[in-house]
C-alpha cells in the first residue's frame, strides 16, 4: 500500500501551480491609445477567454509561483514601448476579494512581456512577481480590442520621451536665460544698504 501512496504524493505535487491556484474573476486592461479600458471577464475554468488570458499573461507563475520557473531571469533588454496595466480581480474566502496588478508591455519585441511586482497580497501569501514573455499575448489583446499597432500616443507614453526631454531642456534654457538677466540686473544697481 505505501508504493501507492507514494505515487500519488508524487503525482499530486507534479500538478501545475495553475491547476491548483484560484484564478481572477476579472483582467481590466488600461493604457495609452485606448478609448477605454479592455475588460476581460468569465468562468474560472480552464479554456475560458479569462483563463486563458491569465495563462498567456503569465499570471500564475507570478502570482503564486511555478516550478519549474517559465519566468525569465530579469527585465529584457531594449526598449519595451508603452507601459499599460493589467488589474486583476481574484475572488477570495467570505465573499472578499484580492487586487493584483500587472504591468504589460505589449508591443515590446519580439513578443508581449508582463511584469508583476512581487509582495501583492493574495490568499495566505504575497506574489512571487517577475518578468513574463508570450509569444500570444499580442494576439489575444488585439482580439479583445487593442490596436494591431501602436499609437502614436502610445509610442511615446513614459515620462522622459525624446519630446518631452526637448521640452524640458528649452524649459530649463529659458530659466537660466531669465536667472542670468535677473543677476546683471542687480549687479547694475547702486547698493542701497549702506
Amino acid at each position: 500500500m505505501k508504493p501507492i501512496l507514494v505515487v500519488l504524493a508524487a503525482a499530486a505535487l507534479a500538478l501545475p501551480a495553475t491547476a491548483l491556484a484560484k484564478g481572477p474573476s476579472e483582467a481590466r486592461i488600461d493604457g495609452p491609445g485606448l478609448g477605454k479600458a479592455i475588460t476581460i471577464t468569465g468562468p474560472e475554468q480552464e479554456g475560458s477567454p479569462l483563463m486563458d488570458f491569465a495563462q498567456q499573461a503569465g499570471f500564475f507563475p507570478a502570482a503564486f509561483g511555478q516550478e519549474p520557473s517559465p519566468m525569465l531571469p530579469g527585465r529584457p533588454k531594449g526598449n519595451l514601448g508603452a507601459k499599460y496595466s493589467i488589474d486583476y480581480t481574484v475572488p477570495g474566502p467570505e465573499g472578499n476579494s484580492f487586487e493584483i496588478n500587472q504591468d504589460l508591455y505589449p508591443y515590446a519585441k519580439p513578443s508581449a512581456v508582463t511584469y508583476m511586482a512581487s509582495g501583492q497580497e493574495i490568499f495566505d501569501f504575497t506574489t512571487s512577481g517577475g518578468w513574463y514573455q508570450s509569444p500570444l499575448l499580442r494576439e489575444t489583446l488585439v482580439s479583445a480590442g487593442l490596436p494591431a499597432k501602436a499609437t502614436a500616443s502610445s509610442k511615446s507614453s513614459s515620462f522622459f520621451s525624446t519630446a518631452r526631454l526637448g521640452s524640458l531642456a528649452g524649459g530649463a534654457a529659458l530659466l537660466i536665460a531669465f536667472g542670468s538677466v535677473l543677476a546683471r540686473r542687480r549687479r547694475g544697481r547702486p547698493d542701497t544698504t549702506a
